[in-house]
């Protein structure tokens, strides 16, 4: 399915990056894994290794543009080019009401979740347009869109601003060959979730219409979709993975 195509993944230690890059990994993908947690993301790449498959680390803080350039020439140095990329690094901050929150919440929330994703498609696009094509897919959430958690107004509007990002360099980049689009996954058992509830993640299965969480692989499945050349006319859109929540 993604045979010989190079794909980066951010945030690819843990979580939806992890799954999303075992299953490019198990489909024939050349991985290049981005993280900031070294053991992680090495982890991660030892077993696409193990499963048969070609994988690289490279550690990466999407926050810093130089981390982020080098995470895209090593890519395009070790496996000659750059087909997908899935711009997945994220931070989630403290659990708060607004006039309660810390202000320097603020700083951590938007520069992994905002700037870390303007950093990313900025030099992934850099390289995509040298050669005609691509595909970005940003993890955004459906928080960003309708968000009826207590305490998470920053990454509530983080998340609805990388929307806002995916949608614009979406209609950029066009014509250009480069489709990009983004997921936005709803209660998903991860680590994340758990600490939004308290570390008890299933309170928030009550919200959901198929009354259960969703799975990172599930997440990982939509993205898989999206990078493939089934949603070749597909892009500037937000594909939600949330068991119909945003449809209550």
């Amino acid at each position: 399915m993604f045979d010989e195509r190079v794909v980066l993944i951010t945030g690819g230690g843990s979580g939806i990056g992890r799954a999303t890059a075992l299953a490019f990994g198990r489909h024939g993908a050349r991985v290049v894994v981005g993280n900031r947690d070294r053991d992680a993301g090495e982890a991660t790449v030892a077993a696409i290794r193990a499963m048969g498959g070609t994988a690289l680390f490279v550690p990466t803080d999407v926050t810093r543009p130089t981390a982020v350039r080098a995470l895209i020439d090593a890519a395009v140095e070790t496996f000659g080019r750059l087909d997908v990329a899935f711009n997945n690094a994220g931070w989630f901050g403290s659990v708060a009401p607004l006039a309660e929150q810390d202000e320097h919440e603020f700083d951590p929330v938007f520069d992994t979740n905002v700037r870390g994703v303007f950093l990313c498609m900025k030099y992934e696009l850099a390289q995509m347009l040298k050669q005609g094509q691509g595909v970005i897919i940003n993890n955004a959430s459906t928080t960003g869109i309708r968000n009826s958690t207590m305490g998470v107004a920053l990454y509530a509007a983080a998340k609805a601003a990388v929307i806002s990002l995916t949608r614009s360099a979406a209609i950029e980049y066009a014509a250009h060959g480069v489709r990009i689009n983004a997921v936005a996954p709803g209660r998903i058992a991860t680590d994340m979730l758990a600490k939004a509830g308290g570390g008890n993640p299933e309170r928030f299965a009550a919200v959901i219409p198929m009354r259960r969480l969703g799975t990172s692989e599930e997440v990982a499945q939509a993205v898989l979709w999206l990078a493939s050349s089934a949603a070749s006319f597909v892009t500037g859109q937000v594909l939600g993975v949330d068991g119909g929540y945003l449809a209550s």
